[in-house]
């Protein structure tokens, strides 16, 4: 019984000011019509029922959930009092999955990312779930495979034991590899056998919390009861005990630690739209090659970014630049500087 997890807890502060703490990147259409958080919802309920979609975010963060996925069944909404990184989001997730789907197998997936060949995705999907319910011990991840040398992204080596599971490679993983400079990611791409780490992950909720309780006890002790408490007392167990978990990622907590990691080396059109040069990358351009996004309009320039939220802006003679504007704040600079956007907040 394959559920999907959505995390979609995050504050998104790269996209400020477009992306706030009210309203972070996940619930904002920046790539197409429909927000990142539907698009993910969208591309997964082909394979798996929106009865098995959860998706775990913030209490600020509920209200948002329900508006933007009215199908959700309101008890698939996993709140966390705070956020405490992704270990303790997977970890609270899987016991709630389990009291509904007791031999489920859960795809956890961000909520905030862009996949362009969806039913590529789709297929990939079945083969880990296949492979997981063959291997009830493995913990399967989806890597991707690197289009450029990424400094901005960690990766996955990859060894010799492979295996074959509906035409996709499954190769057992030798470790996760942290965020690399220019020279390291350069010899990556030569070497071959390193993929993006995209976080994603398809396992067995009994597994997971078996790897948890095994390396992240602490996590493990402080939520085990939900598994025994009445339906109507989970989240007054998750309110009273959220805080004694271990405030670590899942790659920390779990992956650097197991032994039974797989991965799916995977081309489907990744990006996990992290800043605002994806945005670039990603969104239509005019024949000028300007990004224009709400009331934005160019005259006679070329190579712009220039994102409006709810005032009316021109730009006239201008080459390469970003203007951004939000709730009343407008930023304005080099789009080769784009990506520091977010450090001018201490500014406004």
């Amino acid at each position: 019984m394959l559920c999907a997890l959505i995390m979609a807890g995050g504050k998104g502060t790269r996209f400020w000011p477009l992306s706030t703490e009210e309203k972070p990147k996940q619930f904002l259409n920046l790539i197409g019509e429909e927000t990142m958080i539907q698009m993910t919802v969208n591309r997964i309920t082909p394979i798996i029922p929106i009865e098995r979609v959860f998706v775990c975010t913030g209490e600020m963060y509920v209200d948002l959930v329900k508006e933007q996925l009215p199908n959700l069944p309101e008890r698939n909404i996993i709140v966390e009092p705070q956020g405490r990184n992704t270990a303790p989001c997977i970890a609270l997730s899987a016991l709630v999955i389990k009291k509904y789907y007791k031999d489920a197998n859960m795809i956890v997936l961000p909520s905030d990312h862009l996949i362009n060949d969806e039913d590529g995705f789709r297929d990939i999907i079945k083969s880990a779930d296949r492979f997981v319910n063959e291997n009830k011990e493995a913990i399967v991840t989806l890597g991707m495979e690197p289009t450029r040398a990424e400094t901005g992204y960690g990766y996955i080596r990859y060894g010799n034991d492979e295996k074959k599971i509906n035409n996709h490679k499954v190769i057992k993983v030798d470790a996760f590899v942290e965020k690399p400079n220019r020279e390291k990611a350069e010899s990556y791409i030569e070497e071959g056998n390193y993929l993006w780490n995209g976080g994603m992950f398809l396992w067995s909720a009994d597994n997971i919390l078996n790897q948890i309780e095994k390396y992240s006890n602490g996590t493990y002790e402080a939520l085990k009861d939900i598994e025994t408490v009445d339906n109507q007392e989970i989240q007054e167990l998750i309110n009273n005990n959220y805080h004694k978990t271990e405030a670590i990622s899942i790659d920390y907590a779990v992956m650097e630690k197991s032994d039974s990691i797989y991965v799916v080396p995977s081309r489907f059109g990744w990006d996990d739209v992290g800043s605002w040069e994806a945005l670039d990358r990603y969104r239509e351009k005019d024949d000028k090659g300007n990004v224009l996004v709400g009331n934005a309009k160019v005259v006679d320039s070329h190579g712009n970014l220039v994102i409006s939220s709810s005032h009316d802006i021109v730009v006239e003679g201008l080459k390469d630049i970003y203007v951004i504007e939000n709730d009343g704040k407008i930023l304005v600079g080099h789009k080769s500087n784009v990506a520091n956007v977010k450090e001018l907040k201490n500014i406004i």
